[in-house]
C-alpha cells in the first residue's frame, strides 16, 4: 500500500471539492440571500432611526440637526425594490407612508440607493445612499441642490 504524499493528498482534495456542489460545502446563495433579507426585515421592524444630519456648506460650528424616522416594517417587494413603511415628519407633514426604494447589498450590508426619486407628499429630486449595519445607519442625502450627510443609531421602538 502506497503512502499518500502531500502533493497527491492536495490533488485528491482538489478533485473532491470540484465534484461536490459548492452549495453543499457553503450553503446555497439563495438560502444566504433569504437569511440576510429576513434578518434585515426583522431588525428594522418597529424601530426608530435616531440621529443627525448635516447640510453641505452649513457646518461652521453650528450644532448638528436632529432627525428621527419611525419604521414600522421593511419588506422586499421584488428584485431589488423594498417597501419601508415609515412615519415621516418633514416640514408640516406628519404621516405614515409606504415608501418603495431600491436596495443593493454589499455582502451582508444593505444600502438604500435613491437617485432623483419622487416621494409621495415630499416632492421630487431625492437622492440618497444609506447603509445599515448592526445598530447604526450612515449615508448621504440630496434634495435638489441641497445635500449632506446623515447618521445615527437604530433603536427598538418603545411600546
Amino acid at each position: 500500500m502506497k503512502k499518500l504524499t502531500a502533493g497527491s493528498l492536495l490533488f485528491f482534495t482538489f478533485v473532491a471539492c470540484c465534484l461536490v456542489p459548492s452549495s453543499l460545502l457553503h450553503g446555497s446563495d439563495e438560502s444566504k440571500t433569504d437569511a440576510r433579507e429576513e434578518a434585515f426585515s426583522k431588525s428594522m421592524e418597529n424601530c426608530v432611526l435616531v440621529g443627525s444630519f448635516t447640510v453641505d456648506g452649513k457646518e461652521d460650528g453650528e450644532p448638528l440637526k436632529a432627525e428621527r424616522y419611525e419604521i414600522e416594517s421593511v419588506a422586499r417587494a421584488n428584485d431589488n425594490l423594498w417597501i419601508f413603511t415609515a412615519r415621516v415628519k418633514y416640514g408640516k407633514l406628519d404621516t405614515k407612508l409606504p415608501i418603495t426604494v431600491p436596495m443593493e447589498w454589499a455582502g451582508d450590508t444593505p444600502m438604500v440607493t435613491l437617485t432623483n426619486a419622487s416621494l409621495p407628499g415630499l416632492g421630487e429630486g431625492f437622492s440618497a445612499r444609506v447603509l445599515f449595519y448592526e445598530d447604526r445607519y450612515a449615508g448621504t442625502w440630496q434634495h435638489g441642490p441641497v445635500g449632506g450627510h446623515m447618521f445615527g443609531k437604530i433603536e427598538r421602538k418603545k411600546k
